[in-house]
């Protein structure tokens, strides 16, 4: 057994306060160690010189001056005012106030009441953090769009390409640099199908003056009779008269289909006389135009 802990146990030792087994295991420690045995008697010693030490009896003026203490104490709680709800709706049923000075002053409490649970009510609740990371995290993926389609929208495939597009659609507010990327589409990509879904995706956004501006443009630049007629009805749409100066010039071309060439000069003609355009629906990337043919006369069988 460790001298150091036998030294704690002496004062339990000596009042008997440790177990059968502790109380062996000590004094079997005490027979063999010399300088536990000389710390035993120092602790004996002090033991029976606090014994001897006289107990103060209390003084004759203790118990006096106790109960004038606590006579002082229920003086100064009786002083103390109560403001409890019981005190004060005992004071409001014996004050004596007129009727309508009560009512009054009743409305005035309702009046109070409804104003401020209004203004609770109506208050806007602060962001917490869960809606601003959940804000953050849509911007994120916002940003991430718009990489995506930069990057798939110089892809050689033209599927690829389309699927680039698409994700125009997913775009709350396109950066310009999106929109550049679409604008240089619609004039360069070989494939007519990816400009016919470039042009779709780029005419909701014709309130932007960067997008209109590139529309109109962009008639000049077109060789396909279906994006050159899907332009035509957008202008149309739009009523986009700065457009009818790039229409003139799309006739001068002297390749220029003839089922285009009609289409231009309606499209002029609508948007020179303001009415407005007939309902006409934007061909797809997946239509062809097709010439109508004469009607071959009937025979007869003789």
């Amino acid at each position: 057994m460790n001298c150091d802990h036998v030294k704690d146990q002496l004062v339990d030792y000596l009042s008997c306060q440790l177990t059968e087994p502790e109380q062996a295991a000590l004094t079997a420690h005490l027979a063999e160690c010399a300088e536990c045995r000389e710390e035993l008697q120092a602790t004996q010693r002090l033991w029976q010189s606090l014994g001897q030490v006289p107990v103060p009896e209390p003084g004759p003026s203790v118990r006096p001056e106790f109960y004038a203490m606590l006579a002082s104490f229920k003086e100064e709680v009786k002083a103390t005012p109560d403001y409890s709800l019981k005190g004060l709706w005992q004071w409001w049923l014996h004050l004596d106030v007129p009727r309508p000075i009560l009512r009054a002053v009743y409305s005035l409490c309702l009046v109070g009441v409804g104003l401020i649970g209004g203004y609770w009510l109506n208050r806007q609740p602060p962001a917490t953090d869960d809606q601003q990371q959940i804000a953050a995290l849509a911007n994120e993926v916002t940003h991430m769009k718009q990489v995506m389609l930069l990057s798939l929208i110089q892809n050689p495939s033209a599927t690829e390409r389309l699927r680039a597009v698409g994700y125009t659609k997913q775009l709350d507010e396109p950066t310009a640099k999106v929109v550049n990327a679409l604008l240089s589409t619609l004039n360069t990509d070989p494939n007519v199908n990816v400009r016919l879904a470039t042009l779709e995706a780029l005419a909701p956004l014709a309130e932007d003056p960067q997008v209109r501006e590139g529309l109109v443009h962009a008639l000049a630049r077109q060789d396909s009779p279906l994006v050159q007629t899907a332009l035509a009805d957008v202008m149309v749409k739009l009523q986009e008269r700065r457009s009818v100066q790039q229409m003139r010039e799309l006739l001068k071309q002297p390749n220029l289909d003839e089922s285009v060439k009609s289409k231009i000069q309606e499209s002029i003609q609508t948007l020179t006389t303001g009415r407005p355009a007939a309902p006409q629906s934007t061909p797809r990337h997946d239509q062809t135009l097709v010439s109508p043919q004469p009607e071959q006369p009937l025979t007869r069988a003789v």
